[in-house]
């Protein structure tokens, strides 16, 4: 499934300085949808290349993580229950740096 995903507010750190990768994640098991719980353990093994605890606790986003899927605030999709969909947009943006 082609995804675009972004990360934003420091994120980007984790994953060699890149903000935006273009991917193809297969669905594991011939899995019928793709998950947000399922991509968020594709990001940590295949592009956190440092530190992954600050981007996931347990196998969720750490809080103060903001999860936008297509625009929409994953909290309001379900969180890690969100159906993506081929094409999708999800962004994650650290809303704790520092001023």
């Amino acid at each position: 499934m082609q995804l675009t995903l972004e990360f934003g507010g420091g994120l980007e750190l984790l994953c060699d300085s890149v903000k935006i990768h273009n991917v193809n994640v297969e669905q594991e098991n011939g899995a019928e949808k793709l998950v947000m719980k399922d991509l968020l353990g594709w990001v940590r093994t295949n592009l956190i290349k440092e530190r992954p605890e600050m981007f996931m606790k347990g196998d969720t986003v750490r809080p103060g993580v903001l999860v936008l899927v297509n625009d929409c605030d994953w909290e309001l999709s379900g969180q890690l229950n969100t159906t993506l969909e081929e094409k999708d947009v999800v962004v994650f943006i650290s809303t704790l740096h520092g001023g």
